[in-house]
């Protein structure tokens, strides 16, 4: 079983996420951008000599005449990429009934898409919301700034109940006007209104992928009685009366309508779609979708 981020100090942390995606035992994460895009880049770049492994519908047939030797054509996306991780800090993420709270999956999720494109010339920056405004890290190349990127995600302040935060929409509207393409991992829960626009007009430039955090009570309640709930974000508090068959059922509905529309915005925006959750082995998830992105582009399985 993952251990829980929460169990261990931020040196620790930093460790085992570095250990999960650079140590695999079973292999299957390669450090390799590409398996996180939605699709092969769109830019064309350059050319160079095939190698086995290579898309095959990318063979540049006029270089491959030239030169006698068959020749693929690369994209900007395949040279060098700068990633931005946007991560939802607020009140919200500060919740969790199973294995760990939507905080820590969060920040396993940027660790996931930090150590996959990291690669030589490849850059990382971060967009962090939280009860301070919106901390910018600008994008830059290696492993040291990798690592100062995903403390500060371990390190985010905590948002109380009805406090005042950055909302997400705020920082993905600060990258529509980023130079160049590049890939933009959008960490949230989503739960909050407004990001719907601005992730479609982030999409429009970039290529992006959504990782939306759930925890299992935020899909069904247990029959407990009489449950005091709390509104992360405003603080308001309301009792629901759970031993009641039929709002547990209105709930669950309420809540499956509510991820569908997620799903759907995420979508019509133009994304990729990534979804973790709390009660499950998240690096399991996270292989399982890159497996996937590797085989629609052509690269076999992992």
């Amino acid at each position: 079983m993952t251990p829980t981020l929460r169990e261990l100090t931020p040196e620790q942390a930093l460790k085992h996420l570095e250990l999960l995606f650079t140590r695999n035992p079973d292999g299957l994460l390669q450090g390799d951008h590409a398996a996180l895009l939605p699709g092969p880049g769109s830019e064309l770049s350059e050319t160079r000599p095939y190698v086995i492994g290579d898309d095959v519908r990318r063979m540049d047939w006029n270089a491959t005449a030239r030169t006698t030797v068959p020749h693929v054509r690369l994209t900007l996306a395949d040279r060098e990429l700068t990633t931005w991780i946007v991560l939802d800090a607020s009140a919200s993420m500060d919740f969790g009934t199973a294995r760990m709270e939507k905080r820590d999956l969060a920040v396993g999720a940027a660790a996931s898409v930090a150590f996959l494109t990291e690669r030589a010339g490849n850059r990382l920056g971060a967009q962090i919301t939280g009860p301070y405004g919106i901390r910018r890290i600008p994008p830059r190349s290696g492993r040291q700034h990798l690592l100062t990127i995903l403390r500060a995600a371990l390190d985010r302040p905590r948002v109380a109940p009805g406090a005042p935060d950055a909302a997400l929409a705020d920082a993905l509207r600060a990258l529509r006007v980023l130079p160049g393409r590049g890939l933009v991992a959008v960490v949230s829960d989503f739960l909050e209104t407004g990001w719907e626009q601005p992730l479609r007009s982030v999409a429009r430039r970039h290529q992006v992928l959504a990782v939306e955090t759930v925890d299992p009570r935020e899909m069904e309640l247990p029959d407990v009685g009489l449950l005091t709930v709390v509104d992360p974000e405003t603080g308001r508090r309301r009792d629901i009366p759970t031993h009641t068959r039929k709002v547990r059922e209105r709930y669950a509905e309420a809540a499956l309508e509510q991820r569908a529309l997620i799903k759907r915005s995420i979508h019509r925006a133009g994304a990729a779609h990534l979804r973790l959750r709390t009660d499950r082995d998240w690096v399991r998830d996270v292989v399982r979708y890159v497996d996937d992105q590797r085989r629609r582009a052509g690269g076999g399985a992992a």
